[in-house]
């Protein structure tokens, strides 16, 4: 009689993201939700202030293209998707600095993930076509998840944009012109169409229905419950001889 092996969960904690357009309020949320705990998830920083110095391989990638961008807000460019691949190395690199922590049990919060690259380079490669920006979105997830595994649950924080512009600008202590107000909007719209195609990864967190408060507290639930039973993580181009990068098991037991 053969006896199949049984997996056991991986005892890494938790990788979320915290995606959506800026002025939503993903970090201030964040932070609301996690400062109670005792047990503190790692929470790194979003795209909007690696731009201002921050130190290592990520830090250099994203001022390249703050740079090249000449300081947009959206670090557009002009090569939609050579920045995407940029941005996807950065966030492979934000993916390997976090492994001791995630092996270690604890949780990580990315402050935007490979979602908010989906969303933005695939509006820059189809301008005035939502149907289009949607399939490249989702094909972008695809080109992501072969470079390093993609969160285990993303929280998408969404809000009118007229307000989270207005947050937006208070913040970054300038007015946005109407080209960039209008690409938020339809960051917006597709944000909630991408998340609405796998609702086992997504959860939406709709400011226009849920008070501070009850935001935090349901950010705090999620970030718990994706603790739960958590499959290993493995290099996705490794195949079936891959170990998980965090306690090690292989992704096929019978490889070993």
């Amino acid at each position: 009689m053969t006896i199949t092996p049984v997996r056991q969960c991986c005892t890494r904690g938790p990788l979320l993201s915290t995606d959506g357009v800026s002025g939503v309020g993903k970090t201030y949320l964040t932070h609301r939700a996690v400062d109670p705990l005792d047990d503190k998830p790692l929470v790194l920083d979003e795209f909007s202030e690696w731009a201002n110095g921050r130190p290592g391989l990520g830090g250099a990638l994203l001022h390249a293209l703050y740079e090249a961008s000449a300081g947009d807000p959206f670090l557009r460019g002009g090569t939609p998707m050579a920045e995407a691949l940029l941005l996807m190395a950065i966030k492979r690199h934000d993916l390997d600095t976090v492994i001791p922590a995630l092996s270690s049990g604890r949780a990580v919060i990315e402050g935007r993930s490979v979602d908010t690259t989906a969303v933005c380079q695939a509006l820059l490669l189809h301008p005035g076509d939502p149907d289009a920006a949607l399939a490249t979105a989702t094909e972008l997830l695809a080109l992501a998840a072969s470079f390093r595994p993609l969160p285990d649950l993303t929280i998408l924080v969404t809000d009118d944009t007229a307000q989270a512009v207005e947050r937006a600008q208070r913040r970054d202590r300038r007015i946005f012109t109407s080209e960039e107000a209008a690409f938020m909007r339809e960051a917006c719209a597709l944000y909630e169409r991408l998340a609405a195609t796998d609702q086992a990864r997504y959860r939406v967190l709709d400011r226009r229905r849920t008070g501070e408060h009850e935001a935090a507290e349901q950010i705090r639930v999620w970030i718990h419950d994706a603790g739960i039973n958590l499959s290993c993580l493995y290099e996705p181009w490794q195949g079936p001889q891959a170990r998980c990068m965090c306690c090690g098991q292989l992704a096929d037991p019978a490889a070993a």
